[in-house]
């Protein structure tokens, strides 16, 4: 899906920052495509932007209302359609990454139809996919994997995007989640795709591309998470990463939302080769992605240091310290 830009980013009544995660990872990554954000009464979350209403966001060149608010059950409350029917008659196309279906309110529906107003179900790819096939093609990759769920791979995706670009290098982050969509204005969001065709959702989001292009590909679930495996494993062969970057959260001890416990660096580094090696025999990891900010700025210091020791693999921070290291040995091993 194509997102039409610059966003106004819909906050609702979102109770805490926590639960305006989206708008605030739009904002990180791509505050100059963001015009302002819009709350209802009671809202507690604030993401930084200049508060305005739709028709204010229209005068100022909006183009879609983003709603950047999880919820339990990824529902859309009914108190929010008159805003997003509002948005839709002053010409606003509208994005979701809740499960619900915007189309599936019959009012949004109905605006959507009578205005000629796009609704982005974020979730819901419209593209039909064909199975993964594993056939070799041009082109580079790189694939961020973690030790449990939300442990940054999005963020060390972004991060390493950047800094290959300031490099001169050709690459571009690929998204495979609804954030992450919001961020690249296109991607799909692998988890809401059927089983079958996850690798083959893989394959045509990281097309056959001239040989010095990186794909930078946004990671999701783990490996070894009993919940999450599966799409893990289907983004990992139908990417066909020539290298990876391990995500990791130092200060946990079990996975989210189960009772398994996380496995080591090392371990994911072995099963990732092992099952990469199906589509692409030569891929390897040229860095660990570790996020510290549970950590003090010494421990932070250490924990990296002691990965690199352990793991002869350069190790970071992104948000913290930058990624410059782990894109000195992507370079150092594909010249």
């Amino acid at each position: 899906m194509e997102i039409a830009k610059p966003y106004l980013l819909f906050l609702g009544d979102a109770p805490d920052a926590l639960a305006a995660k989206t708008a605030a990872g739009v904002v990180d990554w791509r505050r100059d495509w963001c015009v302002g954000q819009t709350r209802l009464p009671g809202c507690g979350s604030d993401v930084g932007l200049a508060d305005m209403d739709v028709p204010a966001a229209v005068a100022a060149g909006a183009k879609t209302l983003v709603i950047g608010v999880v919820n339990a059950g990824g529902v859309l409350p009914d108190h929010w359609v008159d805003e997003i029917v509002a948005a839709l008659e002053a010409g606003l196309d509208v994005a979701s990454g809740l499960h619900g279906r915007l189309k599936d309110t019959p009012r949004i529906a109905e605006a959507a139809e009578r205005c000629g107003r796009t609704l982005h179900d974020l979730r819901h790819a419209a593209e039909r996919f064909a199975t993964g096939k594993g056939t070799k093609r041009p082109g580079r990759r790189l694939l961020t994997v973690g030790t449990d769920c939300s442990v940054g791979k999005k963020y060390a995706a972004l991060a390493l995007e950047a800094e290959m670009r300031a490099r001169g290098l050709d690459a571009e982050f690929r998204a495979t989640g609804q954030t992450g969509v919001l961020i690249a204005g296109r991607g799909v969001a692998v988890d809401a795709v059927i089983a079958d065709f996850i690798s083959g959702a893989a394959e045509w989001l990281t097309p056959a591309n001239d040989p010095g292009h990186w794909d930078v590909v946004e990671g999701q679930g783990s490996l070894f998470h009993p919940s999450f495996a599966g799409v893990t494993l289907g983004l990992l062969h139908g990417a066909q990463p020539d290298a990876f970057v391990v995500c990791h959260e130092p200060t946990r001890t079990t996975m989210r939302n189960v009772a398994h416990p996380l496995p080591t660096i090392g371990q994911v580094i072995e099963a990732t080769v092992a099952a990469g090696r199906l589509t692409n025999p030569e891929i390897r990891c040229v860095g660990l992605s570790i996020n510290t900010a549970a950590l003090p700025d010494a421990e932070a210091r250490a924990t990296l240091d002691a990965a690199t020791a352990e793991h002869g693999l350069p190790a970071s921070d992104p948000i913290r310290f930058g990624v410059a290291p782990i894109v000195d040995r992507l370079l150092a091993a594909f010249p």
